[in-house]
């Protein structure tokens, strides 16, 4: 009797094995791409539809603004996390500096990639772009909306906090089409 248990047991292990094995060369997901989402691939593709209607010419001279906006954030960070890791690599400060450099670049990191998810958090609520800005616990938010309501910047205030706990101050500011 011991030995019909193991041969089941062995006949379900190798057909679990080839079940697997068939999904997993017939249906081979994607791999995540996390660096597309920071791509300049949709603005260009923005800019590139001809644009006939004031809307769709207001839409993408928003987008330049919000790209400008991205950039020069984008550029001060770049330049403090330059200048906190090489004062990680140096021997002219003390264990605790660099600890606290440390700390600091992995909350800049921490800090990019909150706003950008929020962003997309925004933009999923079928808004046509935005900005989040995160200073300290203070969220500024850029969208561009045809129009303007209360609600719709509660509904966006409870989307950000509910995805960022930590955010204590938020601001909703629309740029109309």
């Amino acid at each position: 009797m011991n030995i019909k248990k193991r041969s089941v047991w062995f006949l379900t292990l190798i057909s679990l094995v080839a079940v697997v094995t068939v999904f997993y060369l017939s249906d081979r997901p994607s791999p995540f791409d996390g660096i597309a989402l920071f791509s300049n691939d949709t603005l260009e593709d923005v800019e590139l539809v001809e644009t006939s209607s004031t809307n769709e010419e207001s839409f993408a001279s928003h987008s330049n603004e919000f790209e400008e906006m991205r950039m020069e954030v984008q550029q001060k960070r770049s330049q403090l996390r330059d200048t906190l890791t090489s004062k990680v690599g140096s021997n002219d400060f003390t264990t605790e500096q660099k600890d606290a450099a440390f700390n600091e670049i992995e909350e800049l990191i921490k800090i990019d990639s909150t706003e950008a998810m929020l962003e997309l958090v925004i933009k999923s609520l079928g808004y046509d772009d935005a900005l989040v800005r995160i200073e300290d616990k203070d969220v500024l938010i850029d969208v561009v909306a045809n129009e303007q309501s209360t609600k719709k910047a509660s509904d966006i205030i409870y989307a950000v906090k509910r995805e960022w706990p930590q955010a204590y101050n938020v601001e909703v500011k629309f740029n109309g089409l």
